[in-house]
C-alpha cells in the first residue's frame, strides 16, 4: 500500500462496462474507481454507482466529465450542464476530484467563459475540477507532416492557468511533451494523473506503465518524494485482452507498477 490512492479508471475495461471495472478494483486491490462517463448507462447513473461502491467497498475517486467526441449528448447537448452534472455527481459520490479536457475550438461560448466556469464550480462544490493536457492531430507523413490542436486555447491548460490539473503520460507521448516539464508547470496544481504510457505515436495508445517511452515511474518516485496529495489513476487500454483473465493480468501488472513506484523514497 502506498499514502497516495490509487484507483481504476472504468475506460480500463472497455468494452466492458463500469461494473467490471469496480469488481475488478475490488478484486485486486485498487484503493478506488475513476468513472469514466460515457455510452455505459451505468457511468451516467448515480444511484446504481452509489449500489456498486456499497456492493464493492471500492469508492469513486473522481468522475471523467463526458468530453469526448462521441459524448457530446450525454446528460445534455451543452458542454457546460455537462460539467455542471459531472460536480454534482462527484459531489453525491464523494469523489474529490472532476476530470475534464479543454474546449474544442468549435465550442465558443463555453471556450470563452471555461476558466471563469471552473473556478464558480470548484468554489461552489468544494470538488477539484482537474482540467487535462491532451494532444493534437497530426495529418501527413514526415517533413509534409501537419499539426492541428482540436482544443482552444491550446492542449495545454497551463497556458490559461487553473487551480487544478490532470496529467495524461499517454497524450504526453502522443503530443511529444516532456511529461516531467509539464508537471513542474502543473506545480502545486497537478491534482490527479492518468498513469499511462505511450510510445510517440500520433495516437492515444494507454499502454501498461513500462511498455513505453514516458517517464513513468520517475514521475511516481517525484510524486510519493514531494508529498502528493491527488489520486493516480491507470488509464489503460485492454480491448485487446485476450479473455477476462488476461484482462486481470494487464491491470494487476499496472496496479503493481504504480504501488512499486510511489511507495515513499528509502522504504
Amino acid at each position: 500500500m502506498t499514502a497516495i490512492p490509487v484507483g481504476l479508471s472504468t475506460a480500463s475495461v472497455w468494452p466492458q462496462s463500469a461494473a467490471t471495472a469496480f469488481a475488478l478494483a475490488a478484486e485486486l486491490g485498487y484503493d478506488g474507481v475513476e468513472v469514466m462517463v460515457w455510452a455505459d448507462p451505468l457511468s451516467q447513473n448515480v444511484g446504481g454507482l452509489r449500489r456498486r461502491v456499497q456492493e464493492t467497498g471500492t469508492p469513486v475517486l473522481a468522475v471523467h466529465a463526458p468530453c469526448l467526441l462521441i459524448t457530446q449528448r450525454v446528460w445534455s447537448p451543452d458542454p457546460e450542464t455537462r460539467l455542471r452534472r459531472s460536480v454534482e455527481v462527484a459531489q453525491d459520490l464523494g469523489a474529490p476530484t472532476v476530470v475534464v479536457h479543454p474546449p474544442f475550438r468549435w465550442q465558443r461560448r463555453y471556450a470563452d467563459r471555461f476558466a471563469d466556469l471552473v473556478a464558480e464550480l470548484e468554489d461552489g462544490s468544494g470538488v477539484a475540477v482537474a482540467v487535462e493536457n491532451m494532444f493534437p492531430v497530426r495529418r501527413g507523413l514526415g517533413a509534409r507532416s501537419v499539426e492541428m490542436s482540436a482544443f482552444r486555447p491550446s492542449i495545454d491548460p497551463t497556458d490559461v492557468g487553473h487551480r487544478h490539473y490532470t496529467l495524461d503520460l499517454s497524450h504526453t507521448a502522443a503530443a511529444h511533451v516532456d511529461a516531467m516539464a509539464l508537471a513542474q508547470r502543473m506545480g502545486d496544481g497537478l491534482t490527479h494523473v492518468h498513469l499511462a504510457d505511450g510510445t510517440g505515436l500520433p495516437k492515444d495508445e494507454h499502454l501498461v506503465p513500462g511498455r513505453g517511452d514516458q517517464p513513468c515511474a520517475r514521475l511516481c518516485e517525484s510524486l510519493a518524494a514531494r508529498g502528493f496529495t491527488g489520486q493516480v489513476v491507470l488509464e489503460i487500454n485492454t480491448r485487446r485482452a485476450k479473455g477476462p483473465g488476461e484482462r486481470a493480468k494487464e491491470l494487476a501488472e499496472a496496479l503493481l507498477f504504480a504501488r512499486w513506484h510511489l511507495s515513499e523514497p528509502g522504504r
